[in-house]
């Protein structure tokens, strides 16, 4: 939807996100789950440097490409540990959170975690807001009719078959995001102010710098120099399409609320977003982001606790007459792909 569809909320707006918030506390669904967090941070660290350890027994040979396949996947899911810290879903405290997304960002990741914490919540802020959700500015994709038309050259020729190039574009992301975590970090305005704020600026520079090191070092040792490559490309390529498919079912294609729109934070989080349905299986592939819904609205909720926060929400917004959006994986891709196909439309009557 390239222009808003949202309807004024009901009265007594206000209060409406409060109910909601008393019904999920008395659940117990804000409590912290220190238990289940240190399991998954053992396994899912564990496997990561278990991948790695898989990576150097293999040495110089054509199976590295499989196990590139592997760390892309063991990567996705301590990048997921990265995002939860960054919503102190794991520890209260600023301290506890920082460390272990410096650790899953830039040291295991090569992702600068500052930066992504600064643009994850302006996303969380205004979600699919054009003017203010990083997520929905215009790049090599294009997410509303204004900036199809303004897009020139390339640009212009990718945005008109823009929902061909998505899955291939993916491969990219895993690039781009190490790119603009070394250009937030470096990258200063003309007046000499840092363009993106880091609060451990140098720290953080310090880890991304170790992490490429260490990669780059530990497959240039155990392979030769066109192998190390190819294993890098392959990791990275599928990197970066697996956290671009596990992030795009959230929001794309859903309806992207302008200054015009008088939302509430209840309104502006459920209207915007899109649950995923599927089992435990879904639950771990996207780490818990299929329960989307829940994690804007309550984003320091712990992710065990989203499933069972979903048949709540589910009910207040039935209640409240909200639209309380839930697909399929596959739909979720389709209507993603569908809103791509229609911005580029005009761009295709030429």
């Amino acid at each position: 939807m390239t222009s808003s569809t949202l309807t004024a909320p009901a009265a007594r707006r206000g209060s409406d996100y409060a109910r909601l918030s008393r019904r999920v506390a008395a659940a117990g669904l804000f409590d912290r789950r220190p238990g289940r967090y240190a399991a998954r941070i053992v396994l899912t660290l564990g496997a990561f440097v278990a991948g790695w350890a898989g990576v150097v027994a293999v040495g110089d040979s054509w199976w590295q490409l499989p196990m590139a396949a592997l760390m892309a996947v063991a990567t996705t899911q301590v990048a997921f540990l990265g995002h939860d810290a960054g919503h102190r879903q794991m520890f209260r405290r600023r301290g506890p959170s920082e460390v272990a997304g410096l650790v899953a960002g830039n040291l295991a990741v090569g992702l600068s975690y500052g930066w992504w914490v600064d643009k994850h919540n302006r996303h969380h802020a205004n979600p699919n807001h054009a003017d203010e959700d990083p997520d929905v500015g215009a790049g090599a994709l294009v997410w509303t009719y204004e900036q199809a038309t303004a897009t020139r050259g390339l640009s212009r020729w990718m945005a008109r078959r823009q929902a061909w190039l998505f899955f291939p574009l993916l491969l990219l992301e895993g690039l781009a995001l190490h790119v603009a975590s070394v250009r937030a970090l470096v990258g200063r305005e003309p007046d000499g102010r840092w363009r993106t704020p880091v609060r451990h600026r140098v720290v953080e520079g310090l880890l991304l710098v170790a992490h490429a090191a260490g990669y780059l070092g530990l497959l240039f040792a155990v392979m030769s120099p066109g192998r190390a490559l190819l294993f890098a490309a392959v990791h990275q390529g599928l990197w970066g399409l697996y956290m671009g498919c596990a992030f795009a079912p959230n929001h794309k294609g859903m309806p992207m609320p302008t200054a015009e729109d008088d939302l509430d934070f209840l309104r502006k989080q459920v209207l915007t977003s899109r649950n995923v349905r599927g089992g435990r299986f879904v639950d771990v592939a996207l780490g818990a982001l299929n329960y989307q819904i829940e994690h804007h609205l309550f984003p320091n909720m712990p992710r065990a606790n989203l499933r069972r926060a979903r048949p709540i929400v589910r009910a207040y917004c039935a209640e409240q007459g909200i639209p309380y959006v839930e697909t399929g994986l596959v739909e979720s891709y389709r209507q993603g792909l569908a809103h791509l196909h229609e911005v580029g439309r005009p761009l295709r009557r030429g």
